[in-house]
């Protein structure tokens, strides 16, 4: 689990990080939209950086900064961005939400977020992944509360939950103005449950694109679907 993560135009070292590189980051960093041209992106709880190196893979976005709360995590992130292609565009600061939010003055075109999300009491005996895993690090109306205030007026907001969350999730995202405008169920298998919600905010209201993903058809045979979104980044798709 500590090798390094290759993809197609970069790796990603993970060994001093908690959470490892995982489908639901991939998944989420293949399928934000870009179609608002951002200039400026914030990853919130970067952890290795993963999404930041997708998004400048995909995007022409300037300014792409991302926050870790983390030492070892930060380090890490600062090196797997420092090593990438597009180190000039990618900068992490060592920092937690709430303080960042206060300091900065910018505001920022599109925010992405593989935020902790086990809010089950069950904790591990891993200090940095259960901070990494759990709510209580991250509570999710801090991180709207957060979004709502670094977010530009005409921006959007990128998110990956459980799917049990979801209802709550969008309640909350309602009490800072901020609406769904797409959201991509995500199943293993067919006759599996929905497992993850993949969320698209702004601070429009509008109709709700709704879509599904099924990941496999059975073991290690992928869908169409799941191939034609992550095959710019995984070797073997």
């Amino acid at each position: 689990m500590n090798k390094p993560f290759n993809f197609k135009q970069f790796t990603v070292q993970q060994d001093q990080c908690a959470m490892k590189i995982g489908t639901d980051s991939v998944l989420l960093g293949a399928w934000t939209p870009l179609d608002t041209n951002p200039f400026s992106i914030l990853d919130i709880g970067a952890g290795t950086g993963v999404l930041s190196l997708m998004l400048a893979q995909r995007s022409t976005a300037q300014l792409i900064d991302a926050i870790e709360v983390d030492d070892l995590a930060y380090e890490q992130c600062v090196d797997n961005f420092e090593t990438s292609p597009w180190s000039d565009r990618l900068f992490c600061y060592h920092a937690d939400l709430a303080e960042f939010t206060e300091e900065i003055e910018d505001k920022y075109d599109l925010i992405i977020s593989n935020p902790p999300f086990y809010s089950e009491d069950y904790k591990t005996e891993s200090g940095p992944r259960d901070l990494a895993r759990f709510t209580d690090a991250l509570p999710f109306d801090h991180l709207l509360d957060c979004v709502s205030q670094l977010l530009t007026d005409d921006g959007v907001f990128s998110v990956v939950i459980p799917f049990k969350e979801e209802d709550n999730f969008i309640a909350l995202a309602s009490k800072v103005t901020l609406f769904p405008k797409k959201i991509l169920h995500i199943k293993g298998s067919p006759s599996s449950e929905t497992k993850r919600s993949l969320i698209v905010f702004s601070f429009s209201e509008s109709e709700i694109k709704k879509e599904t993903l099924i990941i496999e058809t059975s073991r290690h045979q992928y869908t169409q679907d799941y191939i034609n979104l992550t095959k710019e980044f995984y070797l073997k798709m």
